[in-house]
């Protein structure tokens, strides 16, 4: 009989706590913005004055959906493994990397390993990720 007491209660004060939080959270939303209705009744009556206009001259219009620029993956082939990592992000690109010997080993502190080999070769340009493949420094590739 407590346990039934002690969730009704909770439930009683989950609901106030909602209730609560509705009346302070109004923004007004039911409220037309009149500021939007403006622009946008502004922006269609430009419009319409540009396509009545049919001897103004045609102007370009600039947009933001270009490609992005990619840049030509580096040659990371040989040097200490966190500096070629840096190198690489500072670039843009992501990074994957490996251990290359067979023991599949993580690359915790990667300022004792080196980078034996990268996909894809260096001055590649489609590439968003580049996987390094390093062994520590005192192995050979």
């Amino acid at each position: 009989m407590r346990i039934r007491h002690t969730a009704a209660a909770l439930t009683a004060a989950a609901l106030l706590t909602l209730t609560a939080c509705e009346g302070t959270a109004d923004t007004g939303s039911s409220k037309p913005d009149t500021a939007a209705e403006e622009t946008s009744g502004q922006t269609k009556q430009d419009t319409s004055t540009t396509e009545n206009n049919a001897d103004a001259p045609a102007t370009e219009t600039s947009t933001d959906e270009t490609e992005p620029e990619t840049s030509e993956v580096p040659d990371v082939v040989g040097m200490n493994h966190g500096e070629a990592q840096n190198l690489l992000r500072s670039e843009g690109f992501m990074v994957n990397e490996e251990d290359a010997s067979p023991e599949g080993r993580w690359i915790l502190d990667n300022s004792n390993w080196k980078v034996c080999r990268q996909d894809p070769a260096p001055g590649a340009t489609d590439a968003i990720r580049v996987a390094i493949y390093s062994v520590k420094l005192d192995e050979s590739c």
